[in-house]
This record gives structure tokens, sequence and C-alpha cells, in this order.
């Protein structure tokens, strides 16, 4: 049995807490050898189009810069990465299970041509505070078939590279008189960006725009079907927990809609990496995992949003064509393919926290 399988059974059938690595806040890892860089798969499938797009957000963003083996760990890690562990173990022992979430719940990307045709998406939000934003989505270049992903999320995230632009939405649906949204936000020289949303953003942007409960883009952290075909994940992984601390965040994230009161419970924006000690190549993993371990411990992991029933990770919603997830999985569904991701090998770095919710 591979390590990987042993430490998911122990976590899943397991009698207590399953044994943690601790970590300290500030103590350097002088010995530690940053693993080598991937090849920069900067050929990312985006859309219908079978097109290439660049790298979403700038190289040094949070999404994209590599971590530091020595990056200091958070006074908390124990005892958040023990009640990370104990959430996976009883949603794998009475569900529902984490998952990867794709055709539902995720987002698809299209990238779109400079001569692409605008269209109104009138903003269902009539409070002040979200007039610019109703500005923003006055013309979005949108493809007349393109779909927002399934689910009650209803994500789109559109990309015109030849403007440096992006525009998401939350709650997106086409009516008789045309497309409309509860929120999202738009964004200009996005490869350029940091990766959340700032006063520099777009004229009149604000830090809570964006579809997702921390602002974080939900294009962010998001596995695309170029990269998990390529072999390579290039950048931060989003995930998203069923329950988020309350009234406290993490940098990068801008707001939260977290309520658990438990202080041992993980804030929304929280990075967490695994170990740089760790030896994947000796897990045995399935090639996803091992694609999603090698990022997680090269770039880490970010809480970008509370998930509605379980731990999530996410991958680029298909824009056309057949559904690629069954290859690409190897036939094995993703609940199963995450009961060997090494869940006790992670740890959190060190915390920026802000009090309140972040929300206008």
């Amino acid at each position: 049995m591979s390590a990987a399988v042993l430490a998911t059974a122990s976590l899943v059938a397991g009698c207590g807490q399953a044994h943690v690595r601790v970590g300290s806040a500030g103590v350097s890892r002088p010995n530690q050898v940053v693993p080598s860089s991937h090849a920069d798969h900067s050929a990312q499938n985006a859309g219908s189009s079978g097109t290439t797009v660049d790298r979403m957000f700038a190289a040094d963003s949070v999404w994209n810069t590599p971590l530091a083996n020595d990056a200091p760990i958070d006074r908390s890690s124990p005892d958040l990465i023990n009640w990370l562990v104990d959430q996976v173990r009883q949603e794998f022992e009475h569900g529902p299970t984490p998952d990867i979430e794709t055709v539902t719940d995720s987002t698809p990307i299209y990238r779109v041509a400079r001569n692409e045709p605008t269209v109104r998406v009138a903003l269902e939000n009539k409070t002040a505070w979200g007039r610019s934003l109703a500005r923003a989505f006055a013309s979005v270049p949108i493809p007349p078939r393109a779909q927002p992903a399934a689910g009650s999320d209803a994500h789109m995230t559109i990309w015109q590279p030849s403007t440096n632009r992006m525009w998401e939405f939350w709650e997106l649906h086409r009516t008789s008189s045309g497309w409309r949204a509860a929120w999202g936000g738009a964004m200009d020289d996005v490869s350029r960006s940091p990766g959340y949303y700032t006063a520099q953003s777009w004229p009149g942007a604000e830090p809570y725009w964006g579809s997702t409960a921390t602002s974080l883009p939900v294009a962010a952290g998001t596995m695309l079907i170029s990269e998990l075909e390529a072999g390579a994940i290039d950048h931060a992984l989003a995930i998203a927990l069923p329950d988020t601390r309350g009234g406290v965040y993490a940098w990068p994230a801008e707001r939260t809609d977290g309520t658990d009161p438990d202080p041992d419970s993980v804030p929304e924006g929280a990075r967490l990496r695994l170990d740089p000690n760790l030896d994947i190549a000796k897990l045995n993993l399935p090639p996803v995992v091992r694609m999603m371990a090698i990022a997680a411990q090269r770039y880490g992991l970010i809480v970008r949003d509370k998930s509605g029933e379980a731990v999530a990770f996410y991958a680029q919603t298909p824009t056309s064509g057949s559904n690629p997830y069954p290859q690409i999985f190897g036939g094995i569904a993703p609940y199963d393919l995450l009961k060997y991701f090494p869940w006790t090998h992670l740890e959190v770095l060190r915390m920026q926290l802000h009090r309140g919710t972040g929300s206008p």
C-alpha cells in the first residue's frame, strides 16, 4: 500500500486526530531544496476556439509566485490542519465527499477576439455601491453561444487578451431581454494584476468586486484543461471549504462569508502548502493528484470560497465538445482521486488576518 493510501486509510477510518507535522511561525528551513521549475505552459485552453492565451495575472502575483521553502508557518497551523483533516475525514466517512468541481460550480473561460461583438450585462444589484460595476458590465464581448457553468453559482469568465481585459460573473443567466448577473467583476491590464481586486483594476473598481465570497477571481486557482493534459500546473490552486471561520479573513481575500465560530477553523484567504520536505515522487499518486500535489507544494492552496457541501478543488468547465475529464482523471471518480491527496502534510502559511466581513 502506498504512503498516500495508507495515510488516507487512517484518515478515513481513523480514531482520533491524524498525525500532523508541526511547524512554528518564522522558522526557516535553510537546508531544503526548492523543487525545480516546471515548463511555463502559457498556451492554455480557455474557450471554444481552440486558440491559446497567456497566463492570467502577473508573474509575481499571489497565484503565480513560487513559495520559498522557508516561508514562515503560522503559529496556529497545527490546530487549523487538524481541523481540516478532521473535516475531510468526516466527509469521506459520511458524505458529501471532497470533490473536483468541473462542469458544475466551476467556471468556463471564454477567450474572445478583439472584434467580438459586445452586449450589456444588466447588474441586478441596484445599490449605490454597485453602480461602478454596472458601468463595467455595459459592454462585454460575450460569444453568442456562451453558457455559464451549471450549478447555483452560474459562473462565467470572459477574457479578451487583445485588450488585456477580463470580466467575471456570478449568478449569470440569459433572459428574453438579454444577460443578467447578480454580481461579478472586471479587470483591466489583467496580465499585470496582483490576482485580486484593487482600485486600479478598473475605473471605479472596489476591493469587494469579484464572483467569489472572498472577491478573489473565480478563474484564479482554477486548473485548466490544457494544464492537466500537459502534465503540469504552474500556479496556486483554489480550494473551497464547507465551513470557514466567521468574522475574519486572511490576505489575499478581500471579504468573507464564513460563519464558523470555531477558532481552529480555517479563514477564507488562508494560504496552505504541502510540506516542502515531502517527497511526492515516493507517494505513487495518480497523475492528476501528483500534479495537484506538486502545485500545492510549490505554489500553495488558497481558500478562495466557501463551498456548498464539501471540500472542493476547481477545474475549468469545458466550453465545447465532449467532457475531457473522464480521460484526464483516468476513469477514476474525483472523490476517489482525492483519497490519495496527502492532506496530513499540509501547513498553513503565516496569515495576515483582517477582522469583519469586508463587505460593503
